[in-house]
């Protein structure tokens, strides 16, 4: 679609200047070293500025490819999100994503020299860090979202996630799993950058003890650990320090809604929802988002419609 511009007349045109809300990088190049969740390797993570326009690039060190972020390269959504080119992949990208998310960022150079992001603690927690680290720059060209126009909905029996139109950002989860320690959960955030650090940026992903016995059966999983992940077996929680938050749980599946979201390229203004969402229904959603020219609208924020917006950003 073509992008829209807000703008106003007369007199506001100086007050159009100060509020003109502007695209975002990284100020300077940063790199951690991180286990891979699934090899079980160390991958080295470098985060380097790009122009406005640009989006957010990953490119493969070891083979030479650049990956662009879209839905369009998404390749897998069993286990996490992989987006892949040219037979190269980057697998478990949305922790990485929901931080970039949460802090604005729409161009930057993610460089890997191995086929995953490194898992962390399991939370988004350590690339805010690395973020805060970088730095936040503003660009010279106006910052662009998505305002959600009309509902967008994808099922898979009772399971559902959606996109509806809303005057605030907003992400809405509810999960049910047959576990005494999860249950039923619901959290409704509405989105801020400092929310997400308070309240989601440290929820942890999270696995039955089975699941991990099979996986690594498979050799998958090799990576992980108590060190990076909430582990339950029939009856509890097996990490020693316990839970984060009593609700941990449904926040990580915000978190990781989050970063599916980020696949779009731009922050989205509406309300995400989901009932036992996932990976895969995400991506169907952000697919059948793009497909329906009239379900969104790109709009460039440049005037005091935007700063409400804006704001969740600071």
């Amino acid at each position: 679609m073509t992008p829209h511009t807000l703008s106003v007349t007369g007199g506001e045109r100086m007050e159009v200047r100060k509020l003109m809300i502007k695209q975002r990088t990284v100020a300077r190049a940063v790199e951690s070293v991180g286990i891979g969740l699934h090899k079980g390797k160390p991958v080295r993570l470098r985060l380097e500025p790009l122009e406005p326009g640009s989006g957010i690039l990953f490119y493969r060190k070891d083979s030479g490819v650049t990956i662009p972020l879209s839905p369009e390269y998404v390749v897998d959504t069993q286990m996490a999100t992989v987006i892949g080119k040219e037979g190269s992949n980057v697998s478990t990208i949305e922790h990485f994503l929901s931080a970039v998310y949460a802090y604005g960022i729409d161009n930057l150079r993610v460089v890997l020299d191995d086929a995953e992001m490194p898992i962390m603690d399991g939370s988004a927690a350590s690339f805010c860090m690395m973020l805060d680290e970088a730095g936040i720059e503003e660009q010279s060209a106006g910052k662009e979202i998505i305002r959600i126009k009309k509902e967008v909905t994808v099922r898979s029996g009772d399971r559902y996630v959606s996109l509806k139109p809303s005057e605030t950002a907003v992400f809405d989860f509810t999960i049910r799993f047959d576990h005494p320690v999860i249950a039923r959960q619901h959290r409704r955030f509405v989105f801020s950058k400092q929310g997400f650090v308070r309240e989601i940026s440290r929820a942890r992903t999270f696995g039955f003890l089975r699941e991990v016995q099979y996986l690594r059966s498979k050799n998958l999983a090799l990576g992980g650990s108590l060190e990076n992940a909430i582990v339950l077996d029939d009856t509890k929680v097996l990490n020693p320090e316990g839970l984060r938050f009593e609700d941990e749980f449904v926040r990580h599946k915000i978190l990781d809604a989050m970063g599916d979201m980020k696949l779009l390229g731009r922050p989205i203004l509406g309300t995400y929802e989901a009932y036992a969402g996932s990976h895969g229904l995400n991506h169907e959603l952000t697919m059948a988002l793009m497909a329906d020219s009239e379900a969104y609208e790109i709009v460039t924020l440049q005037v005091q419609e935007g700063t409400e917006f804006a704001r969740s950003f600071a």
